[in-house]
């Protein structure tokens, strides 16, 4: 049976912590600005240094995200993306790097496609897990079943709002790492990312039973260096979206100047993540 890289996942984590930094988390849409445009970017983003990677899986109601990744989703989606799509792009940024490659969606087309099916093509395809941002993790069970036996971390969510009890339960549950919302709201960049997320960080460590020593990245907010190593004083890795994704649009179909723009903001960060005092 075919498995997938959960232990890459964990592996590249640990590797960064070794190294006294937190680890760069990448995302980008699947089928953004096209299928073959969107392995591209990401392949650059990974030549600039980022360490995994979420292919964002393009819904027509993305609830958790903002304007900016809500437009690349409407591209995507516009130009027929699939979840083969999905699939191929997972495959073909894992084959090109050797990093770790998630997928994160809502749960809805999971859902829609079947659990097993799913489970099986993206461990099939090299990918490391899922991102499950609207999945209640009291829901989850027949999920992380499927997930287990293919090899495949489990992602959860947890915002400023979630209280200790739930922290508690995500921690317990999840695999791979906790994607903690730096802020209440959507995704997007910010002028600071604050001090809700070390709050957060803190607590979702806390709460974690002994022995689940898993990472906590951060995510919603981070757009440059400055962010990153903020961020990165507290938190196992630092999460960025939005930021990529406009260098995409803002590139306005000049594929070149998008790939060089994501690869130049990959290193910044990069660097950013490297440099905690």
């Amino acid at each position: 049976m075919t498995t997938g890289n959960i232990q890459l996942l964990s592996d590249t984590l640990a590797k960064a912590r070794s190294e006294d930094r937190a680890a760069l988390i990448a995302y980008l849409p699947a089928g953004f600005p096209t299928v073959d445009g969107g392995i591209a970017a990401i392949k650059a983003v990974f030549d600039g240094g980022a360490d995994v990677v979420e292919v964002g899986l393009p819904h027509s109601d993305p609830v958790l995200d903002g304007p900016v990744i809500q437009t690349a989703d409407d591209i995507a989606l516009r130009g027929g993306v699939k979840i083969a799509d999905v699939m191929r792009t997972v495959r073909e940024a894992h084959e090109a790097s050797g990093k770790p490659v998630l997928v994160m969606t809502y749960w809805n087309p999971i859902d829609r496609y079947g659990i097993e099916r799913f489970t099986e093509e993206l461990a099939a395809a090299g990918g490391a897990g899922c991102i499950l941002p609207d999945l209640p993790v009291q829901e989850s069970a027949v999920w992380r079943e499927h997930a287990d036996k293919r090899g495949l971390a489990t992602v959860f969510v947890v915002a400023p709002s979630s209280r200790d009890e739930r922290l508690a339960t995500i921690t317990a549950a999840g695999s791979g790492f906790v994607y903690a919302a730096s802020l209440m709201g959507v995704t997007g960049t910010r002028e600071s990312v604050g001090e809700q997320a070390a709050d957060l960080v803190r607590r979702t460590r806390a709460t974690a039973a002994a022995g689940r020593d898993l990472p906590v990245c951060v995510g919603l907010g981070v757009s440059n260096a400055t962010q990153a190593k903020e961020v990165a004083a507290f938190a196992d890795g630092v999460i960025v979206g939005s930021a990529f994704v406009k260098r995409i649009l803002d590139a306005d179909g000049d594929e070149k100047a998008g790939l060089d723009a994501v690869r130049e903001l990959a290193a910044e960060l990069a660097e950013g993540v490297r440099r905690v005092s």
